[in-house]
């Protein structure tokens, strides 16, 4: 069984005269971080490995996601496409996750998020993933190799 935790980064600020890859969160969007990886943690659910965007608020939410966690943040594994990235490269990074690892969170940024959820599970359907908002499904599997096609279950 494999577990996948689809994470939206938290709120970023506005970032005037910045690049968009270089826009850090705001206040709120540390504080969803926060709250929303104490929800996980209330859940008792343990994250096995950590992948992000390596835009600058994908990174720091998955670090407040470690951090809340009591995991290292030096395990993120950061891939370049994912900085807003379709559906199909969620896709591969999940099909390319070792084996060995049995739950694992992804964060990424909108539409590829929506569109990525949206495409999982035929009984949802989202218009919108919001900041911070995390979509969890479950496959029963082994391989990661085989999770585009497998039967996925809604998990939370």
């Amino acid at each position: 069984m494999k577990t996948l935790l689809i994470i939206r980064h938290a709120k970023a600020e506005a970032g005037y005269g910045l690049r968009d890859f270089d826009r850090a969160l705001s206040d709120r969007g540390r504080n969803d971080a926060l709250m929303m990886a104490g929800k996980i943690s209330d859940k008792k659910i343990s994250i096995d490995i950590f992948i992000s965007s390596p835009a600058k608020r994908t990174t720091q939410t998955a670090q407040l996601f470690c951090k809340t966690l009591h995991k290292s943040e030096d395990g993120i594994i950061f891939i370049n496409d994912l900085y807003h990235a379709p559906s199909g490269t969620f896709y591969e990074a999940v099909e390319n996750i070792d084996d060995r690892f049995s739950v694992t969170a992804i964060f990424g940024h909108n539409p590829g998020v929506t569109d990525f959820v949206n495409s999982l599970v035929k009984e949802v359907n989202i218009d919108n993933m919001p900041t911070c908002g995390i979509f969890a499904i479950t496959a029963n599997i082994k391989s990661w190799k085989k999770f585009s096609a497998a039967e996925k279950a809604f998990y939370f």
